[in-house]
């Protein structure tokens, strides 16, 4: 309970909790191991090559960087992106374990290879940098960009918490045993986190790799690295934001080259010297941790560019500081701390705000210009930053004259970021004219720091005078997200804007919570505008007038009339929320008369009653259920699911059976809206269960169990279900063995339905126990055309996913369609079909009964003239109308369909007159006539068995254009009424281009027909 109290108040949500649980000990682990490493091979090489030999190694390592680069586009281009994944850890795993190894082989043997020390720091140097990138890389594909929001920070807080362990274990191993055992000990830790990070690539980005045939290439760059360079040479912001990237890392290698040569000269022995590392590596990690607290508020309240501002304050700051107390007794204490902001303040502040800096180009480029940033940055601080540390070890500076000159480029960096910061805002304005606010939503958050500068609010005023009217949507949205007064005469002038945008962006702005009367008297003026979403807009502003209350309630009584029925439901909410004994009485006389009426009103007031959770009047939506509008059921539905009203259940899973789409998610969701309260009626039912509500029941279930139940019971009952559905699969098979071809194309569609609703029962567990990304990769790529990838599929499945029993039964049950039965014999056929008579599906049952009436025939046989279920259904499937319609779905057509029975001569139609159904003819001739627009009669064509009549006319209740007349005898059709009709095209699209098509074919046969009458 406690845990998940913590879960709530952090925000995390049931599906983050396994990734959670994989995920952060592999970041806890690896955060142990890589200040390990870190801690140990500086140490190592600082205490036994020297720390004046820091600039030549760094400048072998801007060297290295390019061939490093190279080597990482190789490999990537030769491995799927989970190969690489592996690969690299194996390879840092390699490297760091052959480093221990050669480290204990000199420790044992007493030998002491003094030039090994520089390869131990640029492989190590390496491990460190490939293993943060490579963390964060996998971080960012398991997570969906929501997902990754709630995430990242337990991520980040798990690696900082690693490195205050890695530094407490320093101080305790350090003095005992020497840097060298503390470097040995981070392999141990990479290879033990390697079990869930090798666990996780399996289960959630193994899935999320899987191609598909219908994957588009990506849109090739068309701008060149050399391109990027030249452009961002070009642009001065861009360049200033270059110089501080390549500035700050330079300043922080001084930074550290004057820790580490001090604290080298105040404890020269090894073991102590490992000890101070690991208490600074403590103090470190412990401030990075905390500083993940407040980054989130310190961005939001300062903005990308103050952010950087501020940092290079503190920078300045810091080398003044040092350059100020070097010699003194505590100079240890303050390069330490310069250390320690200088490292924090670059890796966890400096980063996220130069990502937000390329933020503002478009977002194909984006990528080109922040990597050859990047490139040119790393490989030019690390260069600045070495000739900064030659200036001691060749020339002879001393560490006061080194921290004297980073005092001057800090002033420099902060001085440039100053700069930065108005280039900043200039190219913010533009990017706002050009890309809009809702054009990326990240991008968007920058928005806030135009609050705080004057000259760039007054820029987004001038826009409000702007020919586009995006611009001035734009401009209404900024000045409404600054929550400030001054604006109020602007935003309520623009409401006058004769676009309907502009109108609506207008009143989004305007807040009216202190507003007085006059701004209230503006913003009703609109109450009569002709667009209904705009009269919506205004009446929800008016709700917030709370401190008027009876003026907003004498605006608001009037749009209880209004023609919407949208804007009524907008007006009875407003009228709620004004929290007035007069309005309460308004409201609830309101929404009493709309659900009594019922209709499309009744729709938004079920909408609102669930919104307000006004439980008084769930008696009232209850007899909505049996409303004859279908959208009215579905709103009825949805609204007593979040009332939580448990007595309806019982009527909500009755009726699933016949339920069309969208009654259907309503009532799945309904019933997880309902909660626990639900879960023993629905595992009571799901033993006898039908098909669409096992499925319903499984979905909902699946959300409302604890992980545990979802992992044990409901996942054996869905391993059960798909062993079941293979035995029905064998009935298609087995009615063509027993020479019942009509019966086996029934049995295929009836399986086809089957398996769609256990396998959206069994993705809906899998879902729960893994992934939603994961689940919707494995099922494109079943659903694939091409071989290969959906053997790629069945393997994932089959390796185990979610629950390894489920996912390989569900495997099993995929490969079983591909493979052909064979080898079945008319016994076994026979156990079969007597095994499916036995089922509790009623399709099944009633195949069987139709086998052993017709024994001996081919086909069915009608029973007294009249067609039974099962030959409405196969002579359904053979109408072009139906044709791609499932068995349930055509089983919901033949049961509306009545069939009828019209003598020699009788009409269907009559030309001029409304008719009330659609005919669809089994039997007989049906003559198409009409009159020309001379007066001549003619017979357009004659219809028969299969073929429709009267749908269009059916459809917009218009006189029919044409005498349908029996012909030659009498004629059988089967009839749906006009609401079925329109009901069915509304529910199956199919339907509704089969008639489109069957119309427009109608249309050419008049017109020549016409056309040869008038010849």
């Amino acid at each position: 309970m406690d845990l998940q109290r913590w879960s709530r108040r952090l925000g995390i949500k049931a599906e983050d909790r396994r990734k959670l649980w994989l995920m952060v000990p592999v970041f806890l682990l690896c955060g142990i191991a890589e200040a390990l490493n870190y801690n140990g091979f500086m140490t190592l090489f600082n205490q036994r090559f020297g720390s004046s030999n820091l600039p030549y190694v760094y400048m072998a390592e801007a060297v290295i960087l390019p061939i490093e680069a190279w080597f990482m586009t190789w490999l990537a281009g030769r491995l799927s992106k989970p190969g690489l994944m592996r690969a690299m850890y194996a390879i840092m795993t390699g490297i760091v374990l052959l480093n221990a190894i050669i480290l204990i082989g000199m420790r044992v043997t007493g030998e002491d290879f003094r030039f090994y020390y520089p390869f131990l720091f640029l492989s190590s140097s390496f491990v460190v940098r490939q293993q943060t990138i490579l963390l964060w890389s996998l971080a960012v594909d398991l997570c969906p960009t929501q997902q990754a929001k709630r995430l990242m920070p337990l991520f980040v807080a798990a690696a900082t918490l690693g490195g205050i362990v890695a530094g407490l274990i320093t101080q305790i191993v350090s003095p005992w045993f020497g840097p060298d055992i503390v470097y040995v000990l981070g392999p141990v830790f990479l290879l033990i986190a390697s079990v869930n990070y090798r666990k996780a690539i399996a289960v959630y980005l193994v899935p999320l790799t899987l191609k598909w045939s219908g994957t588009s290439a990506e849109e090739t760059e068309t701008l060149s690295s050399m391109d990027y360079f030249r452009r961002t040479l070009k642009s001065p912001f861009l360049l200033g934001v270059l110089g501080m990237m390549t500035i700050m890392p330079a300043l922080y290698f001084l930074m550290e080259f004057i820790f580490l040569n001090t604290a080298h000269t105040s404890y020269p022995d090894e073991a102590e010297f490992g000890r101070i590392f690991g208490i600074v590596t403590t103090l470190l990690f412990t401030m990075a941790f905390l500083l993940q607290l407040i980054s989130g508020r310190l961005m939001a309240w300062l903005g990308a560019s103050s952010m950087l501002t501020a940092i290079s304050a503190v920078y300045v700051a810091s080398f003044a500081l040092a350059w100020a107390l070097i010699g003194s007794p505590i100079v240890m204490v303050a390069v330490s701390s310069g250390y320690m902001l200088t490292y924090l303040l670059i890796y966890y502040s400096a980063e996220p705000s130069y990502q937000l800096f390329y933020k503002m180009l478009p977002l194909q480029q984006r990528d080109g210009f922040r990597f050859v940033a990047q490139g040119i940055a790393t490989f030019m601080g690390i260069l600045l930053g070495a000739g900064l540390q030659f200036l001691h070890t060749g020339l002879g500076w001393g560490f006061p004259a080194l921290a004297a000159i980073g005092t001057v480029g800090a002033i420099l960096l902060f001085l440039l970021s100053w700069l930065v910061r108005q280039l900043y805002m200039k190219e913010l304005v533009q990017s706002v004219q050009t890309l809009g606010l809702a054009a990326d939503k990240e991008l968007a958050e920058s928005y806030k720091e135009f609050y705080r500068n004057t000259r760039t609010m007054g820029s987004v005023q001038a826009m409000l005078r702007h020919e586009s009217e995006e611009a001035r949507e734009i401009a209404l949205n900024i000045l409404g997200r600054s929550k400030e007064a001054r604006f109020m005469p602007e935003m309520l002038a623009m409401i006058d804007d004769e676009s309907v945008r502009v109108r609506i962006a207008a009143l989004k702005a305007i807040d009216l919570s202190a507003a007085d009367l006059s701004a209230m008297v503006k913003v009703a003026s609109l109450l009569e505008d002709p667009d209904q979403d705009v009269r919506k807009e205004v009446v929800h502003k008016l709700a917030q007038m709370k401190h008027m209350s009876s003026q907003a309630f004498f605006f608001l009584r009037m749009k209880l009339l209004d023609r919407s029925p949208m804007v009524v439901a907008e007006a009875v909410k407003a009228m709620y929320l004004l929290e007035s004994a007069q309005s309460y009485e308004a409201c609830y006389e309101v929404i009493e008369q709309i659900l009594k009426e019922g209709g499309e009103p009744a729709i938004y007031v079920c909408r609102v009653i669930a919104e307000l959770n006004l439980d008084r009047f769930a008696v009232q939506v209850e007899k909505l259920l049996m409303d004859p509008h279908p959208a009215v059921k579905v709103a009825a539905t949805s609204c007593l699911g979040v009332l939580g009203r448990m007595k309806v259940v019982p009527v909500l899973i009755e009726r699933l059976p016949t339920a069309d789409q969208e009654l259907f998610k309503a009532t799945t969701q309904a019933l997880i809206d309902m909660g626990k309260g639900v879960v023993e009626t629905l595992k009571n039912g799901l033993p006898d269960a039908s098909p669409k509500v096992w499925q319903a029941s499984v979905t909902a279930l699946a959300q409302l169990l604890e992980d545990d139940e979802v992992r044990g019971w409901l996942a054996e009952h869905g391993t059960a279900k798909l062993a079941d559905n293979a035995i029905t699969a064998k009935l298609p098979e087995s009615f063509r063995k027993l020479e019942r071809p009509d019966l086996a194309e029934l049995a295929e569609m009836r399986q086809r339905d089957l398996q769609l609703t256990i396998y959206a029962g069994v993705w809906a567990i899998l879902e729960r126990l893994t992934d939603e990304q994961v689940v919707t990769a494995i099922r494109r790529a079943l659903a694939d055309k091409d071989e290969e990838t959906r053997s790629g599929g069945l393997e994932v499945l089959a390796e185990g996913v979610g629950e390894r029993r489920l996912s390989q039964r569900l495997a099993m049950t995929w490969q079983a369609e591909i493979e052909k039965l064979e080898g079945l014999t008319l016994e076994t056929a026979r156990d079969f079909v007597a095994k499916a008579a036995e089922t509790t599906d009623d399709w099944w049952r009633e195949m069987a009964m139709e086998l052993r009436r017709g024994e001996g025939r081919t086909g069915m046989q009608e029973e007294q003239g009249m067609l039974g279920r099962l030959n409405k259904v196969v002579f359904l499937k053979k109408v072009p109308f139906f044709a791609d319609l499932s068995l349930e779905e055509l089983g919901l057509i033949a049961g509306a369909a009545t069939e009828q029975k019209f003598a020699d001569g009788s009409y269907l139609l009559k030309r001029g007159e409304g008719n009330p159904a659609m005919y669809v003819v089994i039997e007989g001739n049906v003559e198409l006539t009409s009159i020309s627009a001379a007066g001549w009669e003619g017979t357009l064509g004659v219809l028969g068995g299969g073929d429709v009549c009267g749908a269009t006319s059916a459809l917009d209740e218009s006189p029919s254009s044409v005498t349908a007349q029996a012909f030659f005898g009498d004629v059988r059709v089967l009839a749906l009424q006009r609401d079925d009709v329109t009901r069915l095209v509304r529910l199956y699209p199919e339907i509704g281009i089969g008639l489109l098509r069957a119309s427009l074919a109608r249309i050419r046969l008049l017109e020549e027909m016409m056309m040869k009458i008038d010849s």
